[in-house]
């Protein structure tokens, strides 16, 4: 196997590895015996995944005396819904899993977080893995035991938090990610270096193009201090009293505007957050907390990339429908809307206490910059 860096998020009993580098895909099976009670384990991925990667894996399992079961879900965040959590489940028992059985996500975000969900309530609860195939999974979802599904009302509304294994992040499998999606994963790299790492976002300002290019190094250096950053924080806090939340930046508004757009591709995850990044330093500026400077220069190294940072035209944008689904979002508490905004660049917070005014005259003007 491919050399690899190895990282731990470290929560005593329930502690695991987060493995990174190129190859990881082919030791998988070994990498699992270790953990497993039995030699069963139950696969989940989707249809645009399977037909690159599933092979591979399976005889990996193989190798390693595993025997695998396997259920191919539609891609998509609409897989993300209590139907298909229904079927996947289904799946699962009809198959007989036991509380032995090792479930593996193979996927991007939308995967990861269906299995892990699953895997959560199946049998009240077993063993999974994360294997993520896209930047964002690997740098931000498959790590931090965060599992859930979408409902009408919003995104992740149902789920739990349900540790896994073991993450095994194979950056060699980026190199057949659509340029959409890396840059998608790449808004999640950028947030980091924006939260509380300015040394961060000054590398990525420099190397940023090449880790979107696909630069093995590059990557691999953008994953692990992504996942490093991440590990700290989910140790921390695991379940978002505090600290954690500031991995909300720019999703707050996100998840506003990928509620206006179904969840749909019309706007992909990591799209949102970019989105969401912006409105966060720009309303920021506006109440006088962090340099204009720092917004412009968010502004810049986003677009520099290829990240949008206007909403597009083609649609009727409403503020108050935005203003609406952050009213329904998760962390809400007792009314007032949570807002991660910052101080500058690396100087990320969290505050309740943000005029609604501002708010909604920042969404407006927004909206009016649309292209």
């Amino acid at each position: 196997m491919t050399a690899f860096e190895q990282l731990t998020v470290d929560l005593a009993e329930r502690s695991y590895d987060i493995r990174i580098g190129p190859g990881l895909l082919d030791g998988v099976g070994a990498a699992l015996v270790p953990l497993m009670q039995g030699r069963r384990a139950f696969v989940v991925t989707d249809d645009s995944v399977a037909p690159l990667y599933l092979p591979r894996l399976r005889a990996s399992l193989a190798a390693a005396g595993i025997e695998a079961m396997v259920e191919v879900m539609p891609a998509g965040e609409g897989s993300k819904d209590f139907a298909h959590l229904e079927a996947l489940l289904d799946a699962m028992l009809a198959a007989r899993a036991e509380r032995g059985t090792m479930v593996v996500a193979l996927g991007g975000g939308v995967i990861g977080d269906l299995t892990g969900f699953a895997a959560a309530v199946l049998l009240r609860g077993v063993d999974f893995v994360q294997i993520p195939t896209t930047l964002l999974a690997q740098v931000d979802s498959s790590v931090g035991g965060k599992t859930g599904i979408n409902t009408r009302q919003g995104k992740n509304l149902v789920g739990a938090f349900h540790q896994p294994r073991l993450v095994l992040a194979d950056t060699a499998v980026l190199d057949t990610l659509p340029r959409r999606q890396v840059l998608a994963g790449y808004a999640e790299v950028v947030k980091y270096g924006v939260i509380d790492d300015e040394p961060f976002f000054s590398w990525l300002e420099r190397h940023g193009p090449a880790v979107v290019a696909g630069d093995e190094a590059a990557r691999r250096q953008a994953v692990a201090v992504s996942c490093r950053a991440k590990a700290r924080i989910v140790a921390a806090d695991e379940r978002e009293g505090g600290v954690r939340a500031l991995l909300n930046l720019g999703h707050t508004f996100g998840h506003a505007l990928e509620a206006e757009t179904g969840f749909s591709d019309e706007m992909l995850h990591g799209e949102a957050v970019a989105l969401g990044m912006v409105m966060a330093l720009d309303l920021s500026a506006r109440l006088g907390l962090a340099p204009r400077a720092d917004a412009e220069r968010l502004v810049r190294h986003l677009d520099t990339v290829g990240l949008p940072t206007r909403l597009a035209g083609h649609r009727a944008w409403d503020a108050g429908r935005l203003l609406h689904h952050m009213a329904g979002d998760k962390k809400v508490k007792d009314g007032k809307v949570t807002f991660v905004l910052a101080r500058g660049i690396g100087q990320s917070f969290l505050t309740r206490e943000v005029p609604a005014e501002a708010v909604a005259a920042m969404l407006g003007d927004f909206i009016a910059t649309t292209r």
